[in-house]
């Protein structure tokens, strides 16, 4: 019989079905051979006294230490007792605004759109405080070169603020200081910024490059985008001087120079469709240098929320199910075997394997929240779903069997065939993988789908194998 391989393409739902691209890549990661499993959320931290909207890793001389902020508090994770503990200035916080966090030589840096920037110095404050009575109040906060830059300032949202050189508690303008501000007079707010060598100012119709240029102006502000914007600062995510962002027409990455849309007739259309867009300001991303892949978190139209994974190697795309409120980077101080030992009853317990980066000090990971916890995506794998393109073979054909190709792995699968592109789609039972990973079928169509659930210990998921002939019409 004429056996056929059909491969995990690219996932690209803004085609059509009959575009020879994967319907559905859910619960993995695209990879350069095919998919790879995406791991489950497990709790990190106890709980904390409120829901928590964003974490930071602080790291400086050998000292790792993990923050969290909520609507009035600001939190330190404690790696003894998993606790996290309220370090938060005298009188807590106020504001709806999510935390914007920073690291500047050994201080945290942390701003609320409500709050003067607060500060904690690693391994030496008990408390976060103001960093000075003249700093701003802001929505954003980033390093660039030696400054501490503030963007979207509490009453004129298109300024943008900056320290002193080398000094985060200077914010005074004048001869003696080279602290000052711009005003941005087009592009509307300011949505985000990130920093580094340059900093990249984003607005809601306009994109500036921040350079610094030394006395008298300090900084130079250019336009490399007029109309094009960012919709949402929770959508901004930064990587080896690559910011990614949302605009009001999909997904977009900008080098400092030059904008290059990622999304486009991928998944700009199936993301507006699926996104709430009137709870957007609960979006979030962040980077997983592990996996080499941006994640966005949204709410979606059903009520629940939706990781879009973006692979920035090979330009691909996935999705993946998730019960998180919000994503960030973690890392912890590092754990012993003894520690671990008193922190669970049992290995069973443990929420990752012993050999996981989530144990050794000062590793960045891939983290998040859930509701008043931190979260660390190291559990066990997803269930993974991956469904190809319609198969065509003539005006009539006959799908016999299927064959997954996992590496490591097996597979249930799927099949729905249909003789019209406007029929019905009905998927039939999904059936087991037996002797050599071979799946039964007998299903009659002129178009067939696969949908295929990789099992086992599965490490890449490459395709699938059916054996397709040719049938008359009676």
């Amino acid at each position: 019989m004429p056996i056929q391989r059909i491969p995990f393409t690219e996932w690209k739902p803004d085609q059509p079905a009959i575009a020879e691209s994967l319907l559905d890549a859910n619960n993995v990661v695209p990879s350069t051979s095919g998919y790879i499993p995406f791991p489950s959320a497990v709790n990190f931290s106890n709980a904390a006294s409120e829901n928590i909207n964003n974490i930071v890793a602080g790291k400086f001389n050998s000292v790792t230490q993990l923050f969290a902020g909520g609507a009035t508090k600001l939190f330190k994770f404690n790696g003894t007792t998993l606790d996290l503990e309220d370090k938060s200035k005298v009188g807590g916080y106020s504001g709806s605004t999510r935390w914007s966090f920073t690291q500047f030589g050994g201080v945290i840096l942390a701003s609320n759109y409500a709050e003067k920037i607060q500060a904690w110095t690693i391994n030496t404050s008990t408390a976060f405080a103001d960093v000075n009575a003249s700093a701003p109040i802001c929505k954003y906060i980033t390093v660039v070169r030696d400054f501490v830059v503030a963007a979207n300032i509490s009453g004129t949202p298109n300024k943008v603020n900056w320290s002193d050189i080398s000094d985060e508690t200077d914010w005074t303008s004048g001869s003696a200081s080279q602290s000052d501000y711009q005003i941005i007079p087009d592009g509307g707010d300011i949505t985000g910024i990130t920093g580094g060598e340059y900093g990249l100012v984003l607005l809601e119709k306009a994109i500036y490059r921040m350079s610094y240029i030394g006395s008298p102006f300090f900084f130079q502000f250019d336009a490399i985008s007029r109309n094009l914007g960012c919709i949402d600062g929770g959508s901004v995510a930064q990587y080896a001087g690559i910011t990614y962002f949302l605009s009001d027409d999909g997904f977009y990455a900008c080098d400092g120079q030059s904008i290059t849309p990622i999304g486009a007739e991928k998944v700009d259309k199936y993301f507006y469709a699926n996104l709430n867009i009137s709870n957007i300001s609960t979006m979030s991303s962040t980077i997983d240098p592990v996996r080499k892949i941006v994640i966005w978190n949204y709410p979606t139209t059903s009520g629940g929320r939706e990781l879009l994974v973006y692979n920035w190697q090979i330009q691909r795309w996935s999705r993946c199910a998730t019960t998180s409120t919000y994503l960030g980077t973690a890392a912890s101080s590092g754990f012993t075997l003894e520690n671990i030992g008193t922190l669970y009853a049992s290995l069973e317990l443990v929420p990752a394997s012993l050999d996981s980066r989530i144990w050794t000090g000062g590793k960045y990971i891939l983290g998040g929240m859930k509701d008043t916890k931190i979260i660390t995506f190291n559990g066990d794998n997803t269930t993974a779903n991956l469904i190809t393109s319609d198969v065509e073979q003539g005006y009539n054909s006959v799908v016999t069997l299927a064959r997954p190709i996992t590496d490591n792995g097996a597979g249930t699968v799927a099949i729905a065939s249909r003789r019209e592109l406007d029929d019905t789609i009905t998927f039939t039972t999904a059936a087991a993988s037996g002797e050599g990973t071979r799946v039964p079928l007998r299903s009659a169509g002129r178009y067939h789908r696969l949908s295929v659930t990789p099992t086992g210990n599965w490490t890449t998921a490459i395709g699938v194998d059916i054996n397709i002939e040719p049938q008359g019409n009676r």
